[in-house]
């Protein structure tokens, strides 16, 4: 049977958008009544009794990570395009992707526990400035080193992880708030960084514009007046000083708490996969759509996936002190097994594009439910002074399988995209297993 291709550009129907927005509207602004009627009711951050410092500091705190976030999304808008524009072909592409994954793999693995070291706030700063960094070397070389700015940027990347919610954590502790109320700043930080995300497209397309010869480099000066903003708050006393940890006392810390506990092993077993997975999604998410030689806009799909993320999140505090209260580990498991499942059909069976859409707005969905759940576990189970350290060497793996299929896949040509979805897939799977273990 032939596949018929699509001669007209596909568009998600607006409706999609408002429906989107509409429903994390409703799921916000209803929770209130929902929990009210909850017997196990726990703090919301729709409670009146909130302390006004706990909001300061959230409020602080959700500001800082936003501008972070549309750090993050600004250099992630054009992709592909901007590096073509400046004559890389598709082979260096994806050896500066590789580059990339390796400084990412054989770095950033290690910064965490250096976080926890030196202060997290300190490595909040060496974000920001490296985001600096690679705006300033953008706006004032005409063809600035890619191999470079992929380097730098894997490193953002790899401190963005677990730079500032370990810092929140700690802070959150250090100010005395209550241990409860962290909840709302997971779920409401996965709001805020699919919603920064959105914006810094939208921004980043409208400095652009029609001219794109003369406004190919308007996101790096974007990049650095946030980054110079995010400075100067970290710079002024924001986050306070945290002392630096003797490097002995903090292995022997890690050894007893970290290597020494299952449910630690299995969190990051868990993390792992979910950050491999969404590393597959993002580098192959766009060749799927345009297969066979199907036109649509990429950019007006973008958001509703990340809408989807925003609305996932929305659920979390629902499922976690709404009218039918679970245990975190248990919409873990279903989230993570749907997620399988939805990759598992993307890999092995061909769809419209519609069908293909929703299947990844699920991806999404699931991803907004699953980002603050973890951080939730890993209050539970993981100590603070270590939280850094635990989540960027659970990123190892993920790291290295990023490297591997980079390579087999993406240089050599080795491995289709098919078999690459499908091991994500499996990783996911093998997720639920191990993320309905740490309670028991």
């Amino acid at each position: 049977m032939g596949v018929v291709i699509e001669s007209s550009i596909w568009e998600p129907n607006p409706a999609l958008f408002i429906f989107i927005f509409i429903s994390c509207l409703f799921s916000i602004f209803l929770f209130p009544y929902a929990s009210n009627n909850s017997s196990n009711k726990t703090s919301t951050l729709f409670d009146h009794g909130i302390p006004s410092s706990f909001l300061r500091f959230q409020r602080k705190f959700l500001f800082l990570y936003s501008l972070a976030s549309a750090m993050e999304g600004l250099w992630s808008v054009f992709g592909e395009f901007e590096l073509a524009y400046y004559g890389v072909s598709r082979e260096q592409m994806v050896l500066y992707l590789c580059v990339g994954s390796a400084a990412a793999l054989f770095v950033g693995t290690f910064l965490g526990v250096l976080s926890d070291l030196i202060g997290q706030a300190k490595f909040c700063l060496i974000f920001c400035i490296l985001h600096l960094f690679v705006g300033i070397w953008k706006r004032i070389t005409s063809h600035p080193s890619v191999m470079v700015a992929s380097i730098c940027l894997s490193l953002t990347s790899s401190i963005f992880s677990f730079s500032f919610e370990t810092w929140m954590v700690v802070q959150h502790e250090k100010q005395g708030h209550r241990q409860d109320s962290m909840s709302d700043t997971f779920w409401l930080m996965t709001f805020f960084e699919s919603a920064s995300f959105i914006g810094s497209q939208v921004f980043a397309n409208w400095m652009v514009g029609d001219n794109l010869e003369k406004n190919i480099v308007s996101p790096s000066t974007a990049a650095i007046f946030l980054a110079m903003i995010s400075i100067i708050c970290f710079t002024r006393g924001l986050t306070g000083t945290i002392q630096t940890t003797a490097f002995t006392e903090y292995r022997t810390s890690f050894n007893a708490y970290i290597f020494g506990d299952k449910r630690i092993w299995l969190l990051a077993w868990a993390q792992a996969c979910l950050h491999f997975s969404i590393a597959v999604f993002w580098i192959l998410w766009a060749p799927t759509l345009v297969a066979d030689g199907r036109e649509l806009h990429l950019g007006l799909i973008y958001p509703c996936l990340l809408g989807a993320r925003m609305l996932g999140s929305t659920v979390f505090p629902w499922l976690i002190s709404g009218p039918s209260s679970l245990r975190t580990e248990d919409f873990l498991v279903y989230s993570f097994i749907i997620m399988g499942l939805v990759l598992s059909i993307v890999a092995y069976d061909y769809q419209e594009i519609g069908v293909l859409v929703t299947l990844f707005c699920i991806f999404h969905a699931c991803i907004g439910l699953i980002l603050p759940s973890l951080a939730k576990l890993r209050t539970m189970y993981v100590p603070n002074e270590l939280r850094g350290g635990m989540i960027s060497l659970s990123l190892a793996p993920a790291n290295a399988a990023i490297l591997l299929f980079l390579i087999q896949g993406g240089y050599y040509r080795n491995i289709g995209n098919a078999a690459v979805m499908a091991f994500a897939a499996l990783g996911l799977l093998s997720a639920a297993g191990s993320a309905s273990t740490p309670a028991s």
